[in-house]
Order: structure tokens, then C-alpha cells, then sequence
């Protein structure tokens, strides 16, 4: 084997029991949940209130009464439940076949059957039987990786407009914006140090970590317009603090709906996500480090882990 190719090991069920080793760039990130999420992971967003909360006020503030209104992704069903409030029609896509019956279920036990129809099926070849006048979309992940957000959006609303000559009058959510800052995250746990991915609630204290620059915004992404498909950071981001930077968190802010005439949003923060660098960097404050990192959309966390770089500046 060589030691250039990192392998996975994967049992293949036979009579004779063997195994076959898969080179890890060949691992499909679907089979890591993507952009499907069985049915024993959705307590913890149907538990999240900040998302429900910011998807239900554009919900009742943004969609038509008459409106048909589409959910790719609907998981259980309840952003589609939520527009049936509004909505003359909706038609609800879900690929699991367990959790689109669980969503039929809830829908139905919820009273909002007359209205909502779940579809097995992918979001990505779905096309309803009349046009969308919203589309609701919410397959995403902090940075917009793993879950495939834009390719499902950008699939469908080329497919819609090919088959009704009309584009989509309103996506729900309608934008995304993503930022990245250098921080100290402590990976000793009890003793043990290993810099893995860590996730912390957005918005409060996140423990240990030490914020050592500030955010930058890297990507604005409109999905009602044609959307990016790859994201590329080079910049040289300016130290704040004497200390060590060891990782990046990324941040990201999804603009669900926009309320012109208040003049305000209703956002929803994801989760921060801390990528660690592939070695610490000492700094002081003043100084700039170039940091880079290119990946794809709904691409790996693995990809975007791979892809980051952190060097000193220094003038020459």
C-alpha cells in the first residue's frame, strides 16, 4: 500500500466476510449525512428555536395567500406545516423514504394535510406540477459545506424555468453570509490533545476559545441570484491580540427574510465552526498573516480542513 493514498476500510457483507480499502479522496460525503439526514437527527433541529423562530416570522410575513409554495429538503415537514398557515398549496420533497412518511404522519396529526403533500423523491430532480411562487430551502451547514444548499437551488431553478418559463418570485432563506476569524481554540481534553472540528453555539461565549482577529466576510451568497460555486479566501488579516492562532472559526449568518419596510431581517446564526490550522502560528498583535483556503460548495469538511493555510507576514 502506499503511504501516499490514506485509506478507509469498509466491510462488504459476503459469505466469506473481506474487505475492500477505499482511497479516503474517493469517499462519497453523502454516506456522512450531506444533504441526507435520517429521521434520529431531526429532534435537534426541530429543538432549535432560532431557526424555527426566524423561518416562521418570514414565513407569515413574506408568503402570498394564494402562493404555491415548494420546501426541497422538508425533512419532517415542519417549514412546509409552518407555510400551509399562509399558503393555498404546498408541495413538500424529501429523498429518505422514512422521514418522508414521518413527515406525511406529523403533517396529517398536525391538521395541514389538506394542504401539504409530501413527495418522495430528490430535491435535485424534483419538478412540481404547477410553477413555485416560493421555494423554501434549508439544507444548510456552517460554511455552507456537507449540505448541498446551492447545487439543489441552482438545479432547480434552472429545471423550473425550462419547463415554465418563469423564474422563482421569492427563496426562502434569502441569503447567506459566511466569515472566517482567527482564533486560540484549546484541544486538551482531559489531557489528551487532539485538534479535531468543534461546533459552539453562535452568539455567546464560546468557553476557552480567544478570539485573536476579527471577523472577515468572504462570501455574500443571493439565492434568488446566480449563486457561487466555489469560495476562495486570500487575504492578509490583521492580529489583534498577542497570542497563538491555532484555527479558524467560520461563521455564518443566514438572512431568512428580509423586511424592507421595517427595515430590518430575521437572521438565523449557525453554529460556529473551528477548523484547526495544520500548525499553530505564534503572533503579536499588529502583525498580518496571509491565511487561505479555496473549497467548493457542500464540498467535505475534510476538503475545507485540507485547503486551509496560515503563514506570517512580513514586508518586504
Amino acid at each position: 500500500m502506499s503511504a501516499a493514498a490514506p485509506a478507509q476500510i469498509i466491510a462488504i457483507p459476503s459469505k466469506r466476510r473481506s474487505a475492500e480499502i477505499v482511497p479516503s479522496d474517493r469517499m462519497d460525503d453523502d454516506a456522512y449525512l450531506g444533504q441526507f439526514i435520517p429521521l434520529h437527527y431531526h429532534g435537534q433541529m426541530l429543538s432549535d428555536e432560532g431557526r424555527i423562530s426566524a423561518f416562521q416570522e418570514a414565513i407569515e410575513k413574506l408568503i402570498p395567500e394564494d402562493a404555491h409554495v415548494v420546501e426541497l429538503g422538508g425533512g419532517t415537514g415542519i417549514l412546509s406545516f409552518l407555510a400551509s398557515k399562509r399558503a393555498r398549496k404546498v408541495s413538500c420533497i424529501e429523498r429518505i423514504p422514512h422521514v418522508a412518511a414521518a413527515a406525511r404522519r406529523f403533517i396529517e396529526a398536525n391538521g395541514a394535510s389538506h394542504k401539504v403533500t409530501v413527495f418522495d423523491g430528490d430535491a435535485r430532480t424534483f419538478v412540481p406540477d404547477e410553477p413555485a411562487d416560493v421555494v423554501i430551502c434549508e439544507m444548510l451547514h456552517a460554511g455552507l459545506v456537507r449540505e448541498k444548499q446551492i447545487a439543489v437551488l441552482e438545479d432547480f431553478k434552472a429545471r423550473h424555468e425550462a419547463h415554465f418559463g418563469r423564474g422563482i418570485p421569492l427563496i426562502i432563506p434569502e441569503a447567506t453570509i459566511l466569515a472566517v476569524q482567527p482564533v486560540y481554540q484549546p484541544y486538551d481534553f482531559g489531557g489528551y490533545v487532539a485538534p479535531v472540528p468543534l461546533f459552539f453555539q453562535a452568539g455567546i461565549n464560546s468557553g476557552p476559545t480567544v478570539e485573536l482577529g476579527s471577523p472577515e466576510v468572504y462570501a455574500i451568497v443571493e439565492y434568488a441570484r446566480e449563486t457561487p460555486v466555489d469560495f476562495v479566501f486570500d487575504r492578509l488579516m490583521t492580529i489583534d491580540s498577542t497570542g497563538t492562532i491555532n484555527a479558524l472559526r467560520f461563521i455564518t449568518k443566514n438572512v431568512v427574510g428580509i423586511f424592507p419596510k421595517e427595515g430590518r431581517s430575521s437572521d438565523w446564526h449557525m453554529n460556529y465552526m473551528s477548523i484547526p490550522l495544520p500548525e499553530p502560528i505564534h503572533v503579536t498583535a499588529g502583525e498580518r498573516i496571509r491565511v487561505r483556503f479555496q473549497y467548493e460548495a457542500g464540498a467535505s469538511m475534510q476538503s475545507l480542513g485540507n485547503a486551509i493555510s496560515a503563514t506570517p507576514w512580513r514586508r518586504r
